[in-house]
């Protein structure tokens, strides 16, 4: 009879596989704590100057026969009041044409047999805005009152800007970041928690929002009714600053 020989080690093997699964589902002896929790805010900072900039749209317009004359007259007028704008201290950098356009006039008559005759070109309006930067502002009155004089007669607007807007920029953010600050530890507290130290500073740009244009010719208008020189007040600019903080929150 040949002898049976019984092998156990398969039978050990799937043993200890079988042993040290449930250890293998377990997290490893060591294994690093899990993250603390954080907390994301935005924040908003708005931050006030007076400006110390004026930039005004002058507008000239002249209608005459042929483009060439209308041309001609606005140019001229324009012309006068930049050459005037030196009188005020403005320099020639601060002068800019700012548009220039050229309109045909219609005319259509009515014909005898009730039709109307196809339109012709009875002139030509041209209208040359000059852009002009102010930068003494005591000076502003009395500069628009010798533009309307030397023949700026239509539309126009003052614009007040802070021309070197880097401080008042810090200070916005400045107070974006406190206001960030401020809603964190209000929702921490109201969690039970403290804030940590700060992960992620987003820094959105900082803008500034200058008032509406002034239209000129209505403050021409009010001030002529009050047989004076043109009042301008400049008020405040704000420029407004945005963050997005990411804070650790500590139990």
């Amino acid at each position: 009879m040949v002898p049976i020989r019984l092998s156990l080690a398969p039978l050990a093997l799937a043993l200890a596989v079988s042993a040290s699964a449930p250890a293998l589902a377990q997290e490893p002896a060591g294994a690093p704590p899990r993250p603390p929790a954080r907390i994301e805010v935005g924040g908003e900072g708005t931050a006030f100057r007076a400006p110390d900039l004026a930039v005004t749209q002058l507008t000239v317009l002249r209608d005459a026969p042929t483009a060439a004359e209308a041309t001609k007259q606005a140019s001229e007028a324009v012309g006068a009041v930049a050459t005037a704008m030196a009188e005020f201290g403005v320099e020639k950098r601060d002068l800019q044409t700012a548009g220039f356009q050229i309109s045909p006039q219609y005319q259509t008559d009515n014909r005898q047999d009730g039709q109307q005759s196809p339109p012709k070109i009875v002139g030509y309006e041209v209208r040359n805005t000059l852009s002009v930067k102010v930068r003494d502002l005591s000076k502003l009155g009395e500069i628009m009152d010798r533009a309307v004089k030397l023949g700026v007669n239509e539309g126009g607007s003052i614009r007040f800007e802070i021309a070197d807007p880097a401080d008042v920029s810090k200070e916005a953010r400045r107070l974006a970041v406190a206001d960030a600050r401020a809603r964190a530890e209000t929702l921490a507290d109201a969690s039970g928690q403290k804030l940590g130290r700060v992960l992620v500073i987003q820094d959105g740009a900082a803008r500034a929002e200058p008032m509406p244009p002034v239209p000129l010719m209505e403050m021409k208008m009010a001030a002529s009714a009050r047989s004076d020189s043109m009042a301008v007040e400049t008020g405040e600019n704000a420029v407004r600053a945005e963050v997005r903080i990411v804070y650790e929150m500590a139990d």
